[in-house]
């Protein structure tokens, strides 16, 4: 997926075999435990316990998903996960101690993919991980082109333009564009959008508002804010 101009530009992503998973998590216990489930579970990783040297690590290593504590020393999660916005449209679930919905909701807002209470059972966390990595494959094998007025999305790309010019898109907000545009027009409400783009997530279905919300301004920074249309009481859907 590509970044607005100015920005670095994020490159679609395909996952190998064994995906690289880093881990950025300051206590040393949970970020061994992390590491020991994801191993035995077929993914290779590599730690980071603070900001900047997640920074670094993403990096260098390319991660193809990010276990993103909240909490950090040097830079916060949510700083680090700003960052890495500029750069990638990588996975980026979150982890956090704090149980208040409004946590949640602003690492969302910044571009995170799925969020994790501690204290949480990693074998949770593992599903999730495979949840991820599952819904970047897209889920759409055709990969065939689609149009609506003036937006085109390349699934086989994870590419999505308005005008010929590309949309900087997290991979939640590019599954809700792309499931949206499949139905041209058809009416869909939180339920069914959160499983098309969340399957097998917690989230609660205020999440899809939060993701629709960024939708709606990267589509206004290109003039196109008109075609995500909400109907009050009844859902959200794609116009020409």
């Amino acid at each position: 997926m590509n970044v607005r101009s100015g920005e670095a530009v994020a490159k679609p992503y395909t996952i190998a075999a064994m995906a690289l998973v880093l881990v950025v998590e300051d206590e040393l216990e949970i970020a061994e435990l992390l590491e020991d489930y994801l191993r035995e579970s077929g993914y290779r990783t590599e730690r980071a316990k603070g900001g900047e040297e997640a920074l670094r690590l993403f990096r260098a290593a390319q991660p193809d998903l990010v276990l993103l504590d909240i909490a950090l020393p040097e830079l916060s999660g949510t700083e680090v996960l700003k960052r890495i916005r500029l750069e990638s449209a990588v996975p980026v679930i979150m982890l956090t101690a704090k149980a208040e919905e409004v946590d949640k909701i602003v690492g969302l807002e910044l571009g995170a993919d799925d969020y994790i209470t501690k204290p949480f059972r990693p074998r949770e966390v593992m599903a999730r991980v495979k949840a991820a990595l599952r819904r970047v494959r897209m889920n759409e094998p055709d990969g065939a082109l689609l149009r609506v007025g003036s937006l085109e999305i390349d699934a086989s790309r994870a590419v999505a333009t308005v005008n010929a010019q590309p949309l900087s898109l997290t991979a939640t907000e590019f599954r809700l564009l792309h499931h949206l545009a499949k139905h041209d027009g058809r009416l869909f409400g939180r339920p069914e959008l959160l499983e098309a783009a969340l399957p097998e997530s917690d989230a609660l279905e205020r999440v899809i508002d939060v993701h629709l919300g960024n939708l709606r301004k990267k589509l206004h920074a290109h003039g196109a804010s008109h075609m995500l249309q909400t109907v009050r009481g009844m859902g959200f859907r794609l116009v020409e």
